[in-house]
Order: C-alpha cells, then sequence, then structure tokens
C-alpha cells in the first residue's frame, strides 16, 4: 500500500515517566453530523453547542448549505470553537458537494438531497471514490429516485423530483451502518415515513443507529426498532433542538490506551452517565490490558501499573472504529493479541486492516491479516516511518506506539484533522501532564 503525505513527518513523543494528566476533547463527530443534518430537516432554527470542529464537520456543514441551510457561526465557550445556528430551508437541487474522505456526509447527503428539486452531485477524494456505495445508490433507486453513476460509489448524481414516497425497503448494510443511519435520518420528511430492513451476514456497529434513533426521538420523531434487523420512521416534523454536542468518546481511545501503554492516570473530562457513543465501551475494551476505570462527577478515570502489557482476544464488531488503537496496544504486548469482527473497516477511510499490518511490520513487529480481523504476535519494535494513508485513527495508533518506541514517524499527523484537529497539541499537553 501506498500512503498520501500531506505534510512533514511528526515524531510521536515516547513518555518518560507515568501519565499523569487530566484532557478535555472537542465534540462527537459522529453527534455533530447527525444534529447538523436533523437541525437541516427541522421545523425551526437550532443551536449546536460545542460542536465538533474538524474537516469532516465542515464537510457536512457546506454540503449542508449547499442543500438550503443557513449554518452560522455564534459565540461559544472559546474552548474548541463557536456554537453554530442551523435555520432550515427548502430542500434545493441544482448543486455539487464534495464529500472528501467523509463517510457520514457521503452516505447522508445523498438521502436528503432526494427531497430536493434537481439533480445534485457528488464526489470526494480519490479514496473516497473507492468505499462502497452500492447501498445507497440503491436505497435511493429502491425509493423512486432516479441516481445516475457508472459505478457503485463515488461520483454519481441525484435527481429530486421535490420528495420520497417512502414506504418500505430492505438493504444490506453489511459494509457500512451508516447506510441504516442515513435512510433513518431523513425518513422523517419522506410521505409514508420508512420501514427498513437489513438482509446481511451482520450488522456493525449497532450502536450507530441506536444513536440515530436516539437523536430522532430527542427530536420528536416516531423512531423504533421492530426487530433484530428491522426499523421504523414515521412521517411527522422533526423538531427544532438547543443541544449540546457530547466530547467525542471515541478519540477518547488513543488517550485512554495511553495508560496502558506506559502506566499512570488520565482524567477525561465531560464523560456522560449516558450515551449512545461507541467510545462508551473503552473502559470494558482496556480492561483486559490492566486498565481499571471509574466514573465520576462527570469524568472518566483511567489508571494502570504500566509494565509488561499482557495479550488478549476480543471480538469488536459493534466497534470497529475503536479497532486500530487496540491493535497498536497489541503491537506492544508481551503476549498475541487478536481482534476480530471488524472486516468491515476494510472498506473504511483505508483498508484499516492491511494499513495496520504493513506498519506494524515497517516497524519490526508481526501482525497478520485474518479474514475478520487481525492478530499481532509479540516482537520487538523499533524506530521508522509509520503510514497514515489519510485516515485518522491509523494516525493516532502510531502515536500510542510511539509512547514505548522512540522515533515512530507519522508521516501525517494532519489526517487527525478529520475528526480533532487539536490532537498534536493535546497529546503533548497529556505527556506533559498539563491541566486542560
Amino acid at each position: 500500500m501506498t500512503s498520501p503525505v500531506h505534510s512533514r513527518p511528526w515524531v510521536a513523543p515516547t513518555a518518560t515517566s507515568r501519565l499523569d494528566a487530566r484532557v478535555q476533547l472537542p465534540g462527537s463527530k459522529s453527534l455533530t453530523n447527525r444534529a447538523l443534518l436533523l437541525a437541516a430537516l427541522a421545523d425551526g432554527p437550532s443551536t449546536l453547542h460545542r460542536p465538533l470542529r474538524s474537516r469532516d464537520a465542515s464537510i457536512m456543514t457546506e454540503g449542508l448549505r449547499a442543500l438550503g441551510a443557513t449554518i452560522r457561526e455564534a459565540p461559544g465557550d472559546g474552548l474548541f470553537g463557536p456554537d453554530l445556528t442551523v435555520t432550515p430551508g427548502p430542500v434545493a437541487g441544482d448543486a455539487s458537494i464534495d464529500c472528501g474522505l467523509a463517510g457520514t456526509a457521503m452516505r447522508f447527503l445523498p438521502i436528503m438531497a432526494a427531497l430536493g428539486d434537481g439533480p445534485v452531485a457528488f464526489d470526494g477524494d480519490p479514496h473516497a471514490r473507492k468505499r462502497p456505495m452500492d447501498q445507497t445508490i440503491a436505497s435511493l433507486q429502491g425509493l423512486g429516485v432516479r441516481v445516475d453513476a457508472d459505478a457503485p460509489r463515488l461520483p454519481f448524481t441525484v435527481h429530486g423530483a421535490g420528495g420520497v414516497r417512502g414506504g418500505e425497503l430492505t438493504i444490506d448494510a453489511s459494509a457500512s451502518s451508516q447506510f441504516v443511519s442515513a435512510l433513518l435520518l431523513v425518513a422523517a420528511r419522506f410521505d409514508e415515513g420508512l420501514t427498513l430492513h437489513h438482509a446481511g451476514e451482520r450488522l456493525p456497529s449497532i450502536p450507530h443507529i441506536e444513536m440515530t434513533l436516539e437523536a430522532l426521538r430527542q427530536r420528536g420523531v416516531d423512531a423504533r426498532a421492530i426487530g433484530e434487523a428491522s426499523w421504523r420512521v414515521e412521517p411527522g416534523p422533526i423538531a427544532a433542538l438547543d443541544e449540546q454536542i457530547e466530547p467525542d468518546l471515541s478519540n477518547a481511545a488513543p488517550f485512554l490506551a495511553a495508560v496502558a501503554a506506559v502506566g499512570g492516570r488520565v482524567v477525561l473530562d465531560g464523560w456522560p452517565a449516558q450515551t449512545t457513543q461507541v467510545g462508551r465501551m473503552l473502559p470494558e475494551l482496556l480492561a483486559p490490558f490492566g486498565v481499571e476505570s471509574r466514573v465520576a462527577d462527570g469524568s472518566l478515570t483511567v489508571e494502570a501499573v504500566g509494565g509488561a502489557i499482557p495479550g488478549a482476544s476480543l471480538d469488536m464488531h459493534a466497534a470497529g472504529e475503536l479497532a486500530p488503537t487496540i491493535v497498536a496496544l497489541g503491537a506492544l504486548a508481551s503476549a498475541p493479541v487478536e481482534v476480530t469482527g471488524i472486516g468491515h473497516i476494510r472498506g473504511h477511510e483505508t483498508d484499516r486492516i492491511q494499513a495496520l499490518v504493513d506498519d506494524i511490520a515497517a516497524l519490526g513487529g508481526r501482525a497478520v491479516a485474518l479474514p475478520d480481523g487481525i492478530r499481532v504476535e509479540p516482537g520487538t519494535l523499533h524506530g521508522g516511518s509509520w503510514g497514515a494513508y489519510d485516515d485518522h485513527r491509523i494516525a493516532t495508533a502510531g502515536a500510542v506506539i510511539g509512547l514505548r518506541v522512540p522515533g515512530v514517524e507519522v508521516d501525517d499527523i494532519g489526517a487527525t484533522a478529520k475528526t480533532i484537529p487539536e490532537f498534536p497539541e493535546l497529546w503533548a499537553a497529556m505527556l506533559a501532564g498539563e491541566q486542560g
């Protein structure tokens, strides 16, 4: 594989002592993008407090503006940027949308575009053209929407006809739960709502679908599961909402895993008492690596003794986006670490399984791709180049390994701008033990 390089190599800092730090993270990408889309379809203006400001969120924002929403910045608390006010408008056609490498944008926005009156062209970064879009295209066609596409991928054009009838639809969302979420998020605006069925071998990341249903219910929409792989959204208005976006718990993964790597303590502020985010699984996933966790007063504290990292065998089918961090710990472990249930992450920003195998091998480690996962064997690592492959999760995995292996050079730490632009500064502050 070859990794595109967009910035000078970033030498991952090596920890010189046990950690003792407090960390605050920007808002959740998944919640921000769902909130933006629903606000653009709502029955009045909404305000998003502490939304994520990143490349993915900017792509979603610009796409919604192209589809007729007005989105303005409003004064925020100053920590991670301004709040956003979203005023919906009639869904517009005759637009072009650049989806970059944002999976949510390329799956969510075409469904909304079907409500408009006119063609909307979609394209994205070169690797975005490799990501599966067959179910988005097939879903729109199954709903009676014309789509011009030479292949089941970007680029393609959605021809809106002023509305979508809805009704009942069956799709195969084995490659991504985003296909399900995209349809559910817009379905309240379909004339008949939507009864959606998944027919496939497995459904990855069910928590993201639960997040979508909860986001709809918070806005007064009747949205519910009607079976293990079936959902119903009733037609009706989407209420405007004044919403506080939770910190991105998936972005917490490398900061919490750092404790397993070198020992010590990290306190993450803003940990919600209840959440639909996949990152809520991190305490459970890190426990086999000797990490103890507790939640109190709105913060999560993780602690570990440090030293040898034990091996583990984990099924992460519900939390595939967290797998690169766990695999990074596996590269540092004293016994084999096997992660399964993550075959679908081959279709993320890059083929994450192959990228991790190649990167670990480049540092002298041993990792093997499995049909549905990856196995890492103990090995002696050395410094060297770590390819980010334009993927934020792969970039931060290299940072975790660099905590114990001097000279790990992430070729494009700028890839983290997708979901956490402040990553290098936050990482340095954690190692310095700064409060913030």
